[in-house]
């Protein structure tokens, strides 16, 4: 059991200070020396901090480069002594890495989300559209312009990557951002578009984000991060101000996995997702936290983590072919489904995920709405439409790709948006994941509203693929070091949302 946090500290401390003071009552202070760096690229100086515990490197603490000069006072022996040793001591007891954050924009004509990267010296804002199977986080090079990128070896040990190896030569043009000789080389897939590449992978400093409860004021900066260059016409059927993709799979090359490994952070990411565009006078961003807790929205007073259900987060297989980049995907086993109280009733072998991983409900973002195995999605919305039969609720003619859809005249208004019927995931555990008329149903026009389910076919399909539209304004929490996932219900029904300023 762990000792009292204050009085061991104090008497530790006033121990240390009471030998060091006699000690040098006598003697001369030794001083304290730090190896101090020039950065060649930048003409900037830097010096080393070991902070935390256990200890975390932090190489980036700029300096001034001209040669110091501080003069002699002596200090009184035992006064200062026991302020900095009980300081040390208490500050190095209680310190834990901060974990980072990326605000997340949703762009409303593609249904997309992304994050900006602040890349490069000087910074330059790449948009990257979130990836949750990507395992390289890939960028539209043309124009990027920074004394800070550098190309990995093909023989470093940086390149050894599930993905990666060899060496990628320039057969033309001049050598670049883009293109270099002995290059590091990996497939690059983007499940956009189902292109597939060979190109090379680079580095180049990454600006963090650390948060103070919703706002983020620090940053440090992140000396290697990794991400490949693509052509421009990879990125056409992302939104248009989007420049690539950031990878957030399992492998240590892509965002989620690197920067906890590299910053000594826990291998946890969540994301809470906003549900309107952050042009939307109403609106404004969600979060991409990388790291860990704490978790906070507007109007909410404790930490949502200790809201959060959770259940075993399974790994499924890669969805392109064995050479893609397509990194394991986010899997979480369902057992039933409900809407309301009723069961929905189908061949439940549908739910099974089998010996080889595959099955089961996959959480994918880039899917704007939920897909259905179409032995779940015909009993489904049977039983939505009799549920809302029985509140007097019209259907309409359905606009595509919806196949069903209601009369918006009809449905009342409740806190988490439509008042229509719950449908509810049972989960591994018996825990219940519920699914609100906010995240349910779209608007299609001021007089349609659709259930945003669609069916996804029988062939190659797994249970269901869970969209971005079904996690908007709720919190998910990814723990790839513990094999969990965490939700919560939607955020509207405590009078908040991901949605901030």
């Amino acid at each position: 059991m762990p000792p009292p946090p204050f009085i061991p500290v104090f008497l530790f401390c006033f121990i240390l200070a009471s030998s060091l003071s006699s000690a040098t009552a006598t003697a001369k202070p030794t001083p304290l020396l730090f190896p101090i760096k020039k950065d060649a690229s930048t003409n900037q100086c830097y010096t080393t901090l070991q902070l935390g515990t256990p200890p975390t490197a932090m190489n980036d603490v700029e300096i001034d480069c001209r040669e110091p000069t501080s003069p002699t006072i002596a200090s009184p022996p035992f006064i200062p002594l026991f302020l900095f040793g009980f300081i040390l001591a208490f500050a190095t007891a209680t310190a834990i890495p901060a974990p980072l954050v990326f605000p997340v924009k949703k762009d409303n004509s593609t249904n997309r989300y992304y994050v900006t990267l602040q890349l490069g010296t000087p910074p330059t804002a790449m948009n990257a559209v979130l990836d949750l199977r990507g395992q390289f986080t890939w960028l539209n090079c043309s124009g990027y312009k920074s004394s800070s990128f550098r190309h990995v070896p093909c023989n470093s040990s940086r390149c050894d990557v599930p993905g990666g190896g060899g060496c990628i030569n320039c057969s033309y043009g001049p050598s670049g951002t883009t293109c270099t000789n002995s290059t590091c080389g990996v497939i690059l897939a983007t499940p956009s578009s189902d292109l597939m590449t060979s190109t090379g992978l680079g580095e180049d400093v990454l600006v963090l984000q650390y948060p103070k409860g919703i706002k983020h004021p620090s940053r440090s900066k992140f000396q290697q991060f990794p991400f490949t260059c693509a052509e421009s016409f990879w990125a056409e059927n992302l939104p248009e101000s989007a420049q690539g993709m950031v990878a957030l799979a399992r492998y240590l090359s892509s965002l989620a996995a690197r920067l906890p490994s590299q910053l000594n952070l826990a291998r946890i990411f969540a994301l809470c997702l906003p549900s309107s565009s952050s042009s939307s006078s109403i609106s404004g961003h969600g979060d991409l936290y990388v790291g860990g807790r704490p978790y906070t929205r507007p109007s909410i007073k404790q930490d949502l983590a200790k809201l959060l259900h959770r259940t075993q987060l399974l790994i499924s297989p890669g969805s392109i072919a064995p050479v893609s980049s397509e990194g394991d995907g986010y899997t979480i086993n369902v057992t039933a489904i409900k809407v309301n109280f009723a069961q929905v009733t189908f061949n439940s072998s549908v739910l099974q995920i089998d010996k080889d991983g595959f099955g089961g409900a996959t959480i994918n973002p880039l899917n704007p709405y939920m897909l259905l195995h179409s032995e779940i999605f015909t009993p489904l919305v049977k039983e939505f439409t009799k549920e809302a039969k029985d509140r007097k609720i019209k259907k309409a003619t359905p606009v595509a790709p919806f196949g069903v859809c209601f009369n918006a005249k009809t449905v009342k208004s409740g806190l988490a948006g439509p008042d229509m019927p719950t449908i509810v995931l049972v989960l591994r555990g018996a825990v219940q994941w519920r699914i609100e008329g906010a995240n349910s149903m779209v608007r299609v026009n001021k007089d349609v509203m659709c259930l945003g389910f669609l069916d996804g076919g029988s062939y190659g399909m797994g249970a269901m693929v869970i969209g971005g539209h079904q996690i908007e304004d709720n919190l998910v929490e990814f723990d790839v070091g513990l094999s969990t996932f965490g939700f919560g219900n939607s955020l509207l029904l405590q009078n908040s949302s991901c949605s901030h300023f």
